[in-house]
């Protein structure tokens, strides 16, 4: 065991003119750089040459440059008895304990290996996670959400693994999935760390993108746990129906039963998720989306039970209605689309083209001037101008004629394509 005299110690290393000694010996500890060779300062004062002196027991230089070689100081060290160890534990004695960087970060390195273990091994075999499991490593997100110790990133990712293997669900709410899966109804709310992280395994496991800057990030939310069989305000989200085919389903009856009279029916994310329609019983056909459900009224008055199907939006499509819309495209349905030839109409059409196999109906350059050349008259286009991803030249007609037409001024053309 070593032997440490406390006082010749302090006596010899103690002086803080020689400070910068010590914090230069605790850097090549700190790099595991051995203590051999010399240490140079290029500027050292009179006071600092002359502890350098006295530490040797020789007068000082003149120059202004000093250097102390640390091969004699570590024998100086174990001769004087001052301290047995030589100048590494000398230095720790005064100075306090030195981590080696590359044992602290191979030491982290096996920490963070063992935090992702678990998830790793949940998500192995399912290819769909794949991208998703390597972006939480190798970004940065958990050590965002969960700080830099790799044991709470250990218990935050244990929870998310949790979740992932309970997923897909089969219709609960997100407070009850949340409570069954990891003991607490709230771990999965918006913005909490696992919330977060497991919001993106829904994505991935349903194929589904990042909300984008014209959608609501509330309703991407929604979708995406919705199409892994999680309710997120499960009533609140709601689409308008006209025609749609029934079947043997809780929710195909509903749509039965309106469609023996013609009537308009508003679904919530409920139904669809927890007894959604056996569409593939009905067999597909086209499904014609609109914006308006003044025009839904408008089909239901004129063709009642005849109407073909109809989904209507309402605006920017909520949850609801795109898990309705991405079920009846899986089962071969060909959706439609048509909504106002204004500004906001383009960039709800651009929302439904991206994230849906959608065509346009009567919903190009051609549709657009005929429209304003039987409607001279219509209210003039205001906002900002935007393009339509589906029909380069639609703007631009848009831009050059000037008049907003609603849905609702070419109902009748819409009609005669559902009749």
């Amino acid at each position: 065991m070593d032997r440490v005299d406390d006082d010749r110690l302090k006596r010899l290393l103690g002086d803080p003119e020689l400070a910068w000694v010590l914090d230069r010996v605790r850097r090549r500890i700190e790099l595991g750089q051995p203590l051999s060779g010399t240490i140079a300062r290029s500027t050292a004062t009179a006071t600092e040459r002359g502890a350098v002196g006295r530490l040797f027991g020789r007068p000082p230089r003149a120059a202004r440059g000093l250097s102390v070689s640390l091969g004699e100081l570590d024998a100086l060290l174990r001769r004087s008895g001052a301290h047995t160890g030589g100048l590494a534990a000398a230095v720790v004695t005064l100075t306090g304990p030195v981590t080696v960087r590359a044992e602290q970060t191979a030491h982290d390195a096996r920490a963070w290996a063992h935090a992702f273990r678990r998830i790793e091994a949940t998500t192995m075999g399912r290819p769909e996670l794949a991208a998703w499991s390597e972006h939480i490593r190798s970004t940065g997100l958990v050590k965002r959400l969960a700080g830099a110790e790799p044991e709470a990133a250990r218990e935050l990712l244990d929870a998310l693994a949790s979740v992932v293997a309970a997923l897909p669900s089969a219709g609960e709410s997100l407070s009850a999935f949340a409570a069954r899966v990891t003991g607490r109804a709230h771990a999965l709310d918006d913005g909490t760390p696992l919330g977060t992280l497991a919001l993106g395994a829904a994505r991935a496991l349903a194929a589904l993108e990042p909300p984008g800057a014209d959608e609501s990030p509330a309703e991407a939310r929604r979708e995406a746990w919705a199409a892994v069989g999680v309710l997120c305000d499960e009533l609140s989200s709601t689409v308008l129906t006209l025609g749609l085919p029934g079947d043997a389903s809780a929710t195909g009856r509903v749509l039965a039963a309106a469609g023996v009279s013609g009537e308009p029916v508003w679904l919530t994310l409920r139904q669809l998720v927890r007894s959604p329609p056996q569409w593939r019983e009905a067999g597909a056909g086209d499904a014609l989306v609109v914006e308006n459900p003044s025009v839904v009224a408008l089909a239901a008055d004129e063709l009642g039970a005849r109407c073909g199907p109809i989904v209507c939006t309402n605006g920017q499509p909520r949850a609801a209605a795109m898990v309705l819309l991405r079920s009846l495209a899986a089962a071969g349905f060909r959706l439609r689309h048509h909504g106002d030839f204004d500004w906001g109409g383009l960039t709800i059409g651009n929302l439904v083209h991206r994230r849906l196999p959608a065509e346009p109906c009567q919903f190009d350059r051609d549709a657009y001037l005929r429209a304003v050349a039987a409607h001279p008259h219509a209210a003039p286009l205001t906002g900002s101008p935007t393009s339509a991803s589906w029909d380069p030249e639609l703007g631009a007609a848009m831009r050059e004629a000037g008049r907003r037409i609603e849905e609702e001024l070419v109902a009748a053309e819409l009609l005669r394509e559902l009749a």
